[in-house]
Parts: structure tokens; sequence; C-alpha cells
């Protein structure tokens, strides 16, 4: 499964402690992340993680565009719980994110209590159905010839 997390800096410290509670389960799969996040919790579990632009960078949108083509199973996007009206920009990324996943059938965890019932569900495998989806999963890869990236 490829697996995308974006934190807020207010949450930052709440999913990387997500991500060392899970580890084994996590380093299963492929996990990307926009940068200082990634930076965060591969330095707290030694995961391998894909580090992508920062999110006022473009690593939301890098994140939202391998959505829109099917190239991730799931999101956890740990967004400020405080609104932010001094750019509206921000929250136009955050709705278009949301979209996309509903879009796309991306489950998506935006607090810990939802991640949690998605990482148990990826460790009981009911997520599987995603493997048929994603050109980048291995099922598509062996078995449909699809490139690997």
């Amino acid at each position: 499964m490829e697996i995308a997390i974006i934190a807020d800096d207010t949450k930052k410290e709440l999913i990387t402690q997500l991500c060392i509670a899970y580890c084994g389960t996590l380093s299963k799969h492929s996990i990307c992340a926009t940068s200082t996040t990634g930076a965060y919790i591969s330095e707290a579990t030694g995961l391998k993680i894909e580090k992508l632009l920062s999110g006022t960078q473009g690593g939301e949108q890098q994140i939202a565009s391998r959505i829109s083509f099917d190239e991730i199973d799931v999101l956890f996007y740990f967004r400020a719980t405080t609104p932010r009206t001094e750019n509206v920009g921000i929250n136009s990324v955050e709705q278009n994110l949301l979209r996309l996943c509903d879009v796309h059938n991306v489950p998506v965890a935006t607090n810990i209590a939802t991640a949690e019932i998605i990482v148990t569900a990826l460790e009981r495998g009911e997520l599987d159905y995603r493997e048929f989806i994603n050109p980048r999963s291995e099922y598509n890869i062996r078995h449909r010839g699809a490139p690997k990236y």
C-alpha cells in the first residue's frame, strides 16, 4: 500500500506518536510525506519515507496529484484545528485534497481516532482492494505489466 502523510506543525508530534505506535505495520508499506513531517517521523521511527516538498512549497499538491492517478491508497492528513483566516488558498488546498479522496475512494484520516482505525484495517488486510486500483501496486506490476516508477 502507498500511504501519504501530511501534518500541520501543531500535529507533527501526534502523527509521529501514531507512527511510533504502529511502526511494525507501517514498515510493511510505502510511505511518502511532506518534507518536515517525513523527517520527524523518519527520525523517530527509522521508517523509510519518501520526502516530498514541504506543504507550503507544493508537497500537498504532489500528494493530490498522486491521488488523482490512483497512486495513493491511504492519506493521513492531520490538519490544524484552528480556523485559518489569513490565507484562503490553504483552505482550498485542503478542500481539494479531501475532494480527491472522495472521488478516488481513498480512505483519509484527519484525526488520531480515524487513523488508528485505518491502521488496524491495514493490519487485517481490509484495504487490500486498493491493490487492484493502484497502478503502482505489486499486484499490478506483476499481473498487468504496469510500469514501475
